[in-house]
C-alpha cells in the first residue's frame, strides 16, 4: 500500500486473494458503513457474504470450512479491511473463536461449528472481560457449576464485541472457585437458550458501525459438550496461547491505518488552498508528513516481520505485544498529525479521518491494555 514497497509475505500465492479481497471490501463492504453506523450493527447478508469470499478463517483446512491458507491469507484481510474503513464487521473475533476450536475443542465441536463460522452463518462473541476485571481474568466470577450431563452459567460480561449479533459466544467461566487460573475455562454457549441475555447496545466513542454490549447469564443450562475440549480447568491455556495472534491482528490493523491516513492527508493537502496555494506547499505541513511517511514505513516493516513470524510459526507473545503496543501508540500519533491538517473539516465526522482518529483510541486498551503489554516484554528483559 506503500509506493514501491512490496510487503515480502505477499507472495505469488497471496497476492491474488488480497486483490480479490481488496476489490470485495471496496465495492461491497465499505459502501455499508455508513448504514452500520446509524444501526450500530453489520447486516447478516455482509456476513454470509464476507464467508462466502472466504475472508473469516482463511488460515483453517478446508475440512472445516476454512480456505487452507496461512496467516498470511489472514493478514491480507485484517490489512484491507481496515485500510478501508471497515469496522463493523468483528472478523477478528470469529478468528480467535475459531482457533479456541480448531487448537483445543474436540473433534465433534470442530465439525460442528467451524464450517458455520467460516461461512458467517454463525457469529460469535468472547465473552470475557467482566465490570469488575479488565485484563485480570483471574478475578473472572462468571461461574459454571456441573449439574450431572449439564453446566449451569451465572455472571455478566461487559465490552462483548458482536454482542447484539452473535450466535454463539465463547464464555470464560470459573469451573473451580479455589483453583486459581487453573479454574477457568471455556463454554461454547447458543445465545438461543433460556436464561441468556443480551444488555444494551453500549455508546463508545469511536467504532459506531460495530455492536458492543454487555451480556448476562441467569442459570443458563448447557450441555456437558458445551465445554471446550470436554476438560475442565484448561481455559487460561486457551485464552494465552491465542491472545499473541489477536494482538497480532491489532498490530496489523494499526499499520493499515496509518497507510490509509497519510493517503487520505496527501490528497487532501495537495488540493486544500490556503493563503493562494495548496497546504502541502507550506514548508510545516511537508516536513510534518516527512515525519509521518518515515513512521508509516517503520510500521509496515515491523508489522511485516510479525506476519513473517506468524506464517514461520515462530511469533511468540514478547514479539506480539510489542508489536501492539508500539503500532498502536504510532496510530494515535500518526492520526493526530494527520487530522490537524484538515482543520475544522477534521473534527467533522462526515470526513473518514475524524472515525479514523475516534475509531484507533480504544486499540490502546483492547487486546490486553499497552500497559499490561509493557509489564509483558518487561518481563522478557
Amino acid at each position: 500500500m506503500l509506493d514501491n514497497y512490496r510487503s515480502p509475505w505477499l507472495d505469488e500465492d497471496v497476492a491474488p486473494f488480497a486483490d480479490s479481497v481488496r476489490r470485495f471490501v471496496t465495492t461491497q463492504l465499505a459502501p455499508m458503513e455508513e448504514k452500520w453506523r446509524e444501526q450500530h450493527q453489520a447486516d447478516r447478508a455482509s456476513w454470509l457474504a464476507t464467508g462466502e469470499m472466504g475472508m473469516i478463517l482463511p488460515d483453517i483446512d478446508v475440512e472445516y470450512g476454512g480456505s487452507g491458507g496461512t496467516p498470511a491469507h489472514l493478514a491480507v484481510v485484517v490489512s484491507e479491511l481496515f485500510y478501508a474503513g471497515v469496522s463493523g464487521m468483528g472478523v477478528g473475533i470469529n478468528h480467535i473463536v475459531g482457533h479456541y476450536i480448531l487448537d483445543d475443542g474436540t473433534e465433534a465441536q470442530k465439525q460442528h461449528w467451524l464450517p458455520k463460522i467460516a461461512s458467517g452463518e454463525v457469529i460469535c462473541s468472547v465473552a470475557m472481560t467482566e465490570p469488575g476485571t479488565g485484563s485480570d481474568l483471574q478475578a473472572v466470577r462468571t461461574r459454571a457449576v456441573k449439574q450431572g450431563d449439564k453446566y449451569v452459567i451465572n455472571g455478566a460480561k461487559t465490552f462483548i464485541t458482536n454482542g447484539q449479533t452473535s450466535d454463539m459466544v465463547a464464555v470464560v467461566a470459573k469451573t473451580d472457585m479455589s483453583a486459581g487460573s487453573k479454574g477457568i475455562s471455556i463454554f461454547l454457549v447458543d445465545t438461543k437458550l433460556p436464561g441468556f441475555r443480551r444488555g444494551k447496545c453500549l455508546d463508545k466513542i469511536g467504532l459506531q458501525s460495530s455492536d458492543t454490549s454487555e451480556m448476562f447469564f441467569d442459570d443458563v443450562e448447557v450441555p456437558a459438550d458445551c465445554l471446550l475440549g470436554g476438560i475442565e480447568g484448561k481455559g487460561l491455556y486457551t485464552l494465552m496461547k491465542q491472545l499473541p495472534f489477536e494482538r497480532a491482528q491489532i498490530a496489523i490493523g494499526a499499520a493499515a491505518t496509518m497507510e490509509r491516513a497519510l493517503k487520505l492527508t496527501l490528497e487532501y493537502t495537495k488540493e486544500r488552498q490556503v493563503f493562494g496555494k495548496p497546504v502541502l506547499d507550506f514548508q510545516n505541513t511537508r516536513f510534518s508528513l516527512a515525519d509521518v511517511k518515515a513512521t508509516v514505513f517503520a510500521s509496515r516493516t515491523f508489522c511485516d516481520h510479525i506476519i513473517a513470524q506468524w506464517v514461520n510459526g515462530k511469533l511468540d507473545s514478547t514479539l506480539a505485544s510489542m508489536g501492539k503496543f508500539w503500532l498502536t501508540e504510532r496510530q494515535s500519533e500518526v492520526l493526530d498529525t494527520c487530522l490537524q491538517f484538515f482543520g475544522g473539516y477534521g473534527y467533522m465526522n462526515e470526513y473518514p479521518i475524524a472515525r479514523m482518529w475516534a475509531d484507533a483510541r480504544v486499540a490502546r486498551i483492547y487486546g490486553g491494555a499497552n500497559e499490561i503489554q509493557r509489564e509483558l516484554v518487561g518481563r522478557s528483559l
